[in-house]
């Protein structure tokens, strides 16, 4: 049976001697989907839609998300794959091939006629060890946030497993800045704060950080102006347009002027808010000369509102987004105001330059130069909706690989050194174990050398030369870590090269695939299950 094709849908029971082989098929598929993804030099997968559309990726993420699996396994393995990426935002594709490959040296032993309970308790002593081992093996870097050095080999880690050369060093530098920006000490780290904002056109290697706010669309009054400098930004959450009434109600009226007096007191309403507006931006600017304003309002601004608006050469911009708001005062300062009966200047935000920017018929509003700000945009630029969608993706794992190395300080090298090591360890450890356990044990430390083994397969280099070489230069020197050079194929020192891999996320990525694969192995028969394969009990009633 294929890996990912379906049980037959007319089987309502799977004996032993299959289910066990049907797990394995599944997640070996699994593995050989994703195993070319690996590394720097992985290659890229097709996924095409119904409607013929077409996305290139190699993140393990997007393609378990977008994959159309069929496999119930398959799918097991996968949404717990994607809900690893989902808690710490990265070893999808680590998840996926480790699972795979404990099943596949446990599949050895079980042909032989080992029992599965033997091999699973050969893997949860294997991983209490590994999990102290990992402890050990990590180094702590207590004050990353402030090492930006250390923080750019962090994210160039993940970006270059995902994107080309030149635009890793372009998105390193964008996305260690855009966290640095929002972090507030003893706080903790709200990605949300980082807009990710794109416009269709030019190049990706145009991409860049706005240490402020883009907000997708401009003034709607053609005389307002375009670009402003030194600017007092007002937050307003205020109905500046004439409103119906939310509740069904009549007004009665006698002669037209009555009707006509009613309209003037209810435009009257409004205008006298506009007019306040008006007069403490006069006030403002009188005290701030070369000064000017611009209302970010929530809430809608009529016509006759925004005539009167440009008239006063006031940029106003209506119907902002909510998180926008939210973001808005963290970028430029001030408060959200609700009412304009008292206003001050120190409700007020603040930015150096405000400018509109058109593309086609869309407008963008950017806020820059804003002061101590907490929250910024990243803007996307590319020349279709792949690239774009590409660098996306790449930013958000960038960014939780940053957030979870300054929330847990702890690093391990990266480029398979971490495997490298850890297998020897465990070899080592398999003489401490008694019982038939320790076959489990070896099977674990030879499913660890399945990420060394991708790393040079993708990179097209001789696969037990590569990987020989590597435990070699190790053990001659264990204190210092040994991995693999995708270029060159020879032994590095990822350490010195900055090559970091998050502890957090391996230990969860060995936490995981051994609860998985245990749980598979355990797994003796496979039966249809739901209402309608249950056999009918007559003396039971109809519900």
């Amino acid at each position: 049976m294929s890996s990912l094709e379906l049980i037959n849908p007319n089987a309502e029971h799977i004996s032993k001697s299959q289910a066990l082989m049907i797990n394995m098929a599944a997640a070996k598929g699994l593995q050989a989907v994703l195993r070319s993804n690996l590394g720097p030099k992985g290659t890229l997968k097709m996924l095409v839609g119904g409607a013929g559309q077409i996305k290139l990726t190699k993140d393990g993420n997007t393609l378990l998300h977008e994959m159309q699996i069929q496999h119930p396994t398959a799918t097991l393995i996968a949404r717990a794959a994607t809900a690893t990426d989902d808690t710490v935002g990265d070893g999808t594709t680590s998840t996926v091939l480790f699972t795979g490959e404990l099943l596949k040296q446990a599949e050895r032993y079980l042909g032989e006629g080992l029992h599965p309970r033997v091999v699973v308790d050969g893997f949860d002593v294997a991983k209490a060890k590994l999990m102290e081992f990992t402890d050990s093996f990590a180094k702590e870097f207590p004050d990353l946030a402030q090492d930006r050095e250390q923080l750019c080999n962090i994210v160039r880690t993940t970006l270059q497993t995902k994107l080309r050369v030149e635009l890793v060093d372009k998105l390193t530098d964008i996305v260690v800045d855009a966290l640095l920006c929002i972090r507030v000490p003893e706080q903790a780290i709200d990605l949300h704060m980082v807009e990710i904002l794109h416009m269709q056109h030019k190049l990706d290697l145009q991409t860049r950080l706005v240490r402020g706010l883009v907000l997708d669309h401009g003034a709607r009054h053609p005389d307002m102006p375009s670009h402003l400098e030194k600017v007092w930004i007002m937050t307003l959450n205020v109905s500046l347009e004439y409103e119906k009434s939310e509740v069904t109600s009549n007004f009665m009226y006698k002669t037209a002027e009555e009707r006509e007096n009613m309209v003037v007191a209810e435009r009257k309403f409004t205008d006298d808010k506009v007019k306040q507006i008006i007069e403490f931006k006069k006030q403002l600017v009188a005290d701030n000369p070369g000064t000017t304003l611009l209302i970010v309002n929530q809430k809608g601004i009529d016509p006759p509102s925004l005539d009167m608006l440009a008239k006063e050469g006031i940029l106003g911009l209506r119907r902002a987004k909510r998180r926008n708001m939210e973001r808005l005062t963290l970028a430029c300062g001030g408060v959200q105001i609700n009412s304009v009966e008292e206003l001050s200047q120190d409700m007020l935000g603040f930015a150096d330059e405000v400018y509109e920017d058109t593309l086609g018929e869309d407008k963008f509003t950017f806020i820059e130069g804003v002061r101590n700000a907490h929250s910024c945009t990243i803007l996307v630029k590319g020349q279709n909706p792949h690239t774009i969608a590409q660098i996306k993706d790449a930013i958000r794992d960038g960014l939780r690989s940053a957030k979870n190395a300054i929330e847990h300080p702890k690093l391990l090298a990266g480029a398979g050194a971490y495997e490298i090591a850890a297998h020897q360890f465990l070899i080592k450890e398999k003489d401490n174990v008694k019982g038939r356990a320790k076959l489990g044990v070896q099977a674990f430390a030879d499913a660890l050398l399945i990420i060394p083994k991708s790393l040079a397969e993708n990179s097209g280099f001789d696969l037990q030369d590569t990987l020989i070489e590597l435990q070699e230069a190790y053990q001659k020197d264990p204190a210092n870590p040994v991995g693999l050079d995708v270029v060159s194929g020879k032994p590095i020192f990822p350490e010195q090269q900055g090559i970091w891999d998050g502890m957090i996320v391996k230990k969860s990525v060995v936490h995981l695939s051994t609860i998985l694969a245990s749980q598979l192995l355990l797994v003796d028969e496979m039966m249809r299950a739901g209402r309608g394969s249950r056999p009918k009990d007559p003396n039971m009633p109809e519900m």
